[in-house]
């Protein structure tokens, strides 16, 4: 849709600013609810560069849920072989998460990687599935806001009225920028490096290929169905010292320099960058109705590719909270809960990232080592949970992802997963054992009256006993997860009224 096309006169729930994966995410998170979503971007076009290339395990998750999962895992690579080189000889292969197998809580063993224009793609067309399009070429002059919404104004004077607006808009965020808020960090000027897209035909697509010498690096990414390849290296520097501006010619002579393959030549360059690492976080994450998430909120080292899988996971924990609360199934407090779970989230991914690329730097001076380096459990960020939030709401694992088990359902006798039951923005109440029937009876007529369209109820037959291994359940019991897959509540099977009371005042 371009800005000629798009409605100006008619308010919107939720304004978003910003069309990259966070935005996208946020957007299809609330579009399908119903709520009233406009996404406006000041690009012209949609981008076609790599950028940040991979979703962890976690972002894997949560893609399944807004139903684009598939989509991605056929786009991208689960266990690419990293080839490792020293002196223009190959030392080492290496696949990161080659031991971990699928379990019955996590169905991942691996991320996914895939160059972030087709991430965006496979989002845009879901979001055109909800009956929503970005609009390009709008760019965000500015914005005020009072107790009763937010009035946005478009550089080219149109206005756009929304009941809440989100900043997407990256590091360099207009809107944070706008609010005031501090972006507090440090920028390494020295610690710099080249990235781009080429092709580099003649080079074998099957690996990640890492030259890393004493005095020079150089890293060729692969993707499948594309002829491009994403190039880190390096840089360039003057007499000064200070980098060079990268071009083919740099990647070029770059590449000469630490592959020596002679009959390689880089060509077709379709985006050329250079990354400084930057480390920044904003003191708030909410002023009033106006919301930050990803980069606009916090941006660190590249090293573990948490940025993207951090962002698009802000977007998930802000996209249902937005949705109950413009569709009255909350009350607004509800929204004070993203900053007091994602600012402490950040800042964790902040040092984590520190410490990875303090890692990988140190490893990569050994022959044979190289990214795996950054690779831990935490980067998958599936330990990622909220247990000091005021939504985790007791019992065993309250706050924590909510694990994935195959399981039946007892009413239709249907094998299923639960994953399969959580997709979708809603409250989920599994009752483990004969005796939660009673209080699942009880929540779901009532919840048929208030609380159409926020609670699934589901007895589950536990016969090979994984859900009450994953949810730390003894016994007959409730449990209680969240639009977002955590874990609300876990209480015994006799307490549904308590379960009823926490949706009732949710926010208020």
């Amino acid at each position: 849709m371009t800005s000629t096309e798009a409605p100006t006169d008619v308010p919107t729930d939720v304004l978003i600013v910003g069309a990259g994966p966070t935005g996208l995410t946020l957007a299809c998170s609330l579009a399908r609810t119903g709520a009233a979503v406009r996404v406006i971007d000041k690009s012209p076009e949609f981008h076609r560069s790599s950028r940040g290339k991979g979703l962890n395990q976690r972002s894997r998750e949560l893609f399944d849920d807004l139903g684009v999962g598939e989509r991605a895992a056929a786009s991208g690579i689960e266990h690419i072989t990293l080839r490792k080189y020293r002196d223009g000889v190959a030392v080492a292969d290496h696949v990161a998460f080659a031991d971990r197998s699928p379990t019955p809580d996590t169905p991942y063993a691996s991320g996914l990687l895939i160059p972030q224009w087709r991430t965006e793609e496979i989002l845009r067309e879901r979001l055109a599935d909800h009956g929503v399009q970005v609009e390009l070429g709008c760019e965000l002059a500015g914005f005020t806001q009072d107790a009763g919404g937010v009035v946005a104004t478009l550089a080219d004077g149109r206005r756009i009225t929304a009941s809440y607006l989100v900043g997407c808009d990256g590091g360099h965020s207009p809107v944070r920028k706008a609010l005031g808020v501090a972006f507090e960090g440090e920028t390494e000027a020295e610690e710099s490096m080249v990235v781009g897209d080429v092709r580099a035909d003649g080079l074998d697509p099957a690996y990640w290929h890492q030259w890393f010498d004493e005095d020079a690096a150089l890293m060729l990414c692969p993707f499948p169905g594309s002829a491009h390849w994403q190039l880190q290296g390096s840089p360039e520097r003057d007499a000064d010292g200070r980098p060079l501006p990268p071009s083919l010619e740099s990647f070029q002579r770059l590449f000469e320099r630490c592959a020596r393959i002679p009959d390689v030549r880089l060509t077709d360059p379709t985006w050329f960058s250079i990354y400084r690492v930057n480390v920044r976080m904003a003191d708030r994450f909410r002023v009033g109705r106006v919301l930050l998430a990803g980069d606009a909120a916090h941006v660190h080292s590249i090293a573990g590719g948490l940025g993207m899988n951090t962002g698009i996971q802000d977007a998930f924990n802000l996209g249902w909270k937005l949705a109950f609360v413009v569709r009255g199934l909350a009350g607004p407090g509800l929204l004070d809960t993203y900053e007091e779970e994602r600012l402490p989230v950040a800042a964790w991914t902040l040092d984590l990232t520190n410490e990875r690329l303090r890692a990988v730097l140190e490893g990569v001076r050994e022959a044979g080592v190289g990214t795996e380096a950054v690779v831990t459990d935490d980067v998958t960020t599936l330990g990622v949970g909220y247990g000091w939030s005021s939504l985790a709401w007791g019992g065993p694992k309250a706050g924590e992802r909510a694990p994935d088990a195959p399981c039946r359902d007892v009413v239709t006798g249907k094998e299923i997963r639960l994953f399969e039951v959580f997709a979708g923005p809603r409250f989920t109440l599994l009752g483990v054992g004969p005796t939660s029937a009673k209080a699942l009876a009880e929540v779901l007529a009532e919840a048929g009256e208030r609380y159409d369209g926020m609670l699934t109820v589901l007895r589950v037959d536990d016969h090979e006993g994984h859900v009450r291994r994953a949810y730390g359940i003894e016994g007959d019991g409730l449990v209680l997860v969240r639009p977002d897959n955590h874990i609300a509540l876990s209480v015994a099977a006799d307490r549904g009224a308590e379960v009823m009371d926490r949706l009732a005042r949710l926010g208020r």
